[in-house]
């Protein structure tokens, strides 16, 4: 049973991980011997070429609205040298032993396929021209191509791909290696502006996503789940729910957030959702909570201020001797910064379709990470994970919230329940608001020292959220690197974690959505004691072009990059620091600055706000300007990225955004307690401009993200003289 084709598995070239994800591949081709000659013919394992000379090209990572199921593709037809037109996208299965990395987060997917993705598209190519050589009797090397077609200028001869494809196919691959790839000079498709391949089918309401699976004789099941996070089973009641017409079974299961054995969610099965729904009112579940029910957000607060007046638990780093620094320092400012718990809030509820037969699972998954799920819902299952064949469908928001695969886990569990039938597990909204695992809450108490020149001398961090064991828990970690104290000869960082019972995640750009808040705004208020501005008082930071220490394996900041788009945006928004006259009205008017770096990408961003009557803020314009390296693949999504990613971050900057938890159990049950940006409260211009300098491409999904939270923040303070430390930012 298979929702999408799946591309031939005799006919593939072999993947396997060669360090940082970069996908490497070695030749094992082989046509099926009874495909008949009609027959699309696989040249490799993300193309083939039918009669007509119509290719299909496979998508291999998930596609969570960041469009990469039309970059992918588009990096492989440009080195293949066919037209855009020519071409059919296909979402592949997902199996990294055949595709390698297939994830959906970090903005890894530019810099781990920019280079593999046109080695394929180059090798499909230089496999047609071989055999177009070997048929024609010339040199390979004579032969030339264009739009899919292999031409010979000599003899004047030309003919269609799809005439050598076949041949073409049982031919040695090449060393991807050694092949020739274009320069940027002849690029006809990397680029140029592209709408997504499913546009269209998203406007016209077409079945993409995994919400919309429907298959023969499915099943539908609605979670009943235990209210305090980490709470498990103790007995339950279902015989009011199973006397329902078309209700099949409750099943008790472990979502994986409880130990193994045990179980922490009931499962309703029904012949409709609606049924579901309604009998799993009826079942009366009992649950081992009683250690989860002090936990609360009020008693957070109350933790975290303690902790603040204390020392920190653990040191995350530590240069020079900051306490001298801060002693013999002319100025001296320390602040105290804080934001909430933040749910995912997709606008698709967590959802996913399984199909347990003959000992084996089939899945219909909205999954970033498939490959975790694979391996998560196989142990659960106690089956190998090459049981399991996963259908990647189109995801309606992921945000990290599906980089956790519990969706995947439970279905697997019911699915073996009711063997033979698929069966589709659908959270409401609420469920989906409840059982998130959420962006932690911080706390940080920062102390600097500036000389009499106004440099920046000492700084300090005393950084309060979650962990156990003097380890924070997932998503709660802050690096040892966070700038400028990488610049710095005395500095000091240090943690103390909360314990809790919830379960916690990544959000968009993690850790960094919060840390550019903090970071930002403080440096704000060190440049407004030094006499000058943020953006010159980060040129100062930054000083002379270079890398700055970093963790090991992860990516430097370069001081002369994150300079550029500084001073592109002051250029750009004319910045003359944050003073703005009244509007029209007389409502006051501020502008501010951000900037930050994370995942490989620098981006310097400007904001002009307006303070309304009612003291809401009101986002009038954003200057934006990032680096993503030498090359934007798709102008036209990248545009629309960096637009989403600054309405995302308006909204978690302004719109009453947080996460509360009573009795160990959050309270909110839609977007009325947990609301998002609307339109109103999007910005009314963006301007966007990247930087392209000699570097390698890579993502933007969530740089853009981090630096309009400061900027919003430091415009109130610039318009109203209040400097707002708590997110998100209220002046009532």
């Amino acid at each position: 049973m298979s929702l999408m084709p799946e591309l031939d598995r005799r006919a593939f070239l072999a993947a396997s991980v060669a360090g940082a994800g970069v996908v490497t591949f070695e030749a094992r081709l082989a046509l099926a011997a009874n495909a008949p000659q009609a027959a699309a013919v696989p040249v490799n394992v993300f193309v083939r070429v039918d009669t007509a000379n119509h290719f299909t090209i496979g998508a291999k990572n998930p596609e969570i609205g960041q469009g990469i199921r039309t970059m992918l593709p588009m990096l492989i037809a440009e080195e293949l040298d066919i037209g855009w037109a020519q071409l059919t996208v296909e979402q592949t299965l997902a199996d990294d032993k055949i595709y390698g990395v297939q994830t959906a987060g970090g903005s890894n997917a530019t810099p781990n396929n920019w280079l593999p993705m046109r080695q394929m598209g180059a090798a499909a190519r230089a496999m047609i021209l071989n055999a177009a050589a070997k048929e024609w009797g010339v040199d390979a090397a004579s032969l030339t191509t264009k739009a899919g077609v292999v031409f010979h200028v000599p003899s004047q001869r030309q003919a269609p791909y799809a005439a050598f494809a076949r041949a073409a196919a049982s031919l040695p691959a090449p060393d991807v290696a050694k092949l020739p790839l274009k320069s940027p000079k002849e690029y006809t498709i990397i680029g140029k502006p592209m709408v997504g391949v499913d546009t269209a089918k998203i406007v016209t309401g077409q079945p993409l996503f995994g919400i919309d699976v429907s298959l023969p004789n499915m099943l539908h099941s609605a979670i009943i789940k235990a209210p305090a996070h980490g709470a498990t089973l103790a007995s339950h009641d279902a015989s009011a729910a199973m006397k329902i017409k078309g209700v099949v079974a409750v099943v008790p299961i472990n979502s994986g957030m409880v130990p193994m054995g045990s179980h922490d969610t009931l499962v309703v099965v029904a012949d409709s959702w609606w049924k579901a729904q309604k009998a799993r009112g009826l079942v009366k579940p009992v649950w081992n909570d009683a250690a989860q029910k002090g936990l609360s957000t009020a008693l957070y607060e109350e933790q975290a201020a303690k902790a603040l007046g204390a020392a920190p638990q653990v040191e995350l780093a530590k240069a020079g001797n900051v306490e001298a620094a801060l002693a013999s320092a002319a100025k001296v400012v320390t602040a105290d910064y804080s934001y909430p718990f933040l749910a995912h809030g997709t606008l698709e509820p967590q959802n996913c379709t399984g199909l347990w037969q003959d000992g084996k699972l089939e899945l219909w998954a909205p999954s970033q990470n498939p490959a975790n799920g694979r391996r998560e819902t196989a142990a659960m299952l106690g089956i190998a994970p090459e049981a399991l064949t996963i259908h990647m469908t189109r995801i309606g928001g992921g945000f990290g919230r599906r980089l956790l695969n519990d969706y995947m886990v439970m279905v697997g569990q019911v699915a073996k329940a009711v063997p033979g039938r698929p069966v589709k597990l659908l959270f409401d909204r609420t469920d989906d608001l409840r059982h998130d695992f959420y962006r932690p809450a911080g706390w940080h108490r920062l102390t600097a020292g500036l000389d009499a020149q106004g440099q920046l001398v000492g700084f300090k961090d005393h950084f309060i959220s979650f962990g156990k064991d003097g380890k924070p828990v997932r998503a709660a970690e802050m690096s040892a690197f966070e700038f400028p104290t990488n610049a710095l000869e005395h500095m000091q960082l240090g943690a103390t974690y909360l314990p809790t019972n919830l379960g916690t995640g990544w959000l968009r750009a993690p850790t960094s959505n919060a840390m550019a808040f903090v970071y930002q705004s403080f440096l704000t208020e060190l440049a407004e004691a030094a006499g000058t501005d943020l953006p010159d008082f980060l040129r100062r930071l930054l000083g002379a072009p270079r890398e700055l220490p970093a963790e090991k394996g992860r990516p430097a900041l370069h001081t002369g990059r994150a300079r550029a788009v500084i001073d592109a945006v002051c250029a750009s928004a004319d910045w003359r620091g944050g003073h703005l006259p009244p509007s029209a009205k007389g409502e006051k008017r501020g502008r501010g600055f951000g900037f930050y770096f994370c995942h490989r990408g620098y981006f310097a961003e400007v904001a002009d706000v307006t303070i309304l009557a009612d003291q809401s803020v009101r986002v009038d314009k954003v200057w934006a300007v990032g680096d993503v390296g030498s090359q934007i693949i798709n102008p036209l999504n990248a545009r629309h990225q960096l637009q989403g990613a600054l309405i995302e971050g308006v909204g978690q900057a302004l719109i009453e955004q947080k996460i509360e938890q009573v009795a160990g159990a959050i309270t909110a049950e839609s977007f009325i307690d947990f609301p998002l940006a609307r339109i109103e409260n999007a910005p009314r211009e963006i301007a966007v401009q990247f930087l392209t300098p000699d570097f390698p491409p890579t993502g933007l999904g969530e740089p853009s993200l981090p630096p309009v939270i400061p900027a919003i923040a430091n415009a109130i303070h610039a318009a109203t003289g209040k400097r707002l430390r708590s997110l998100p930012l209220k002046l009532a």
